[in-house]
């Protein structure tokens, strides 16, 4: 597989850092295992993203908590989803590893926006062998400065 090109970055609307993140998909994936339903975390947007070949030749979706991106996952499937209201919907699937990245600094946005690959944050060295930095030290590191932005 050739190298990623193109990405999402997207609010992570509810939850405070990875570890909330980390926890709600980790409910949801349980569940959705006991129905017997592809457990992979799945998030339902309105829009279809019209770059999806893009997107699915090793993408991910950067997360953005209280206005950084602090996290990454890669986008496995985009499958249709029709709403109870009939509506079709893209519904992202992801693999379940969230991968801590560099922080960097993101203005509020509705819904979704492409993100090039020299544009994302580099994942943070060693992030799979380190325990995670508490999301409230790193965003005080940002505004410092010590740490990418």
């Amino acid at each position: 597989m050739s190298e990623p090109t193109l990405h999402l970055v997207k609010l992570c609307v509810g939850a405070t850092g990875i570890d909330d993140l980390r926890d709600w998909q980790v409910a949801r994936m349980a569940e959705r295992e006991a129905r017997g339903e592809d457990p992979r975390p799945r998030h339902v947007t309105r829009m279809w993203p019209r770059r999806a070949d893009e997107l699915l030749q090793g993408g991910s979706l950067y997360w953005v908590f209280q206005g950084l991106i602090l996290a990454r996952q890669r986008i496995a499937a985009l499958e249709e989803v029709i709403g109870e209201d009939g509506i079709r919907r893209c519904g992202i699937r992801f693999e379940p590893e969230i991968v801590p990245v560099e922080a960097r600094p993101r203005r509020p946005f509705q819904g979704w926006r492409y993100l090039t690959a020299k544009d994302a944050p580099p994942d943070l060295p060693g992030a799979a062998d380190a325990p995670d930095m508490p999301d409230e030290l790193r965003r005080a590191l940002v505004e410092l400065g010590v740490i990418g932005s």
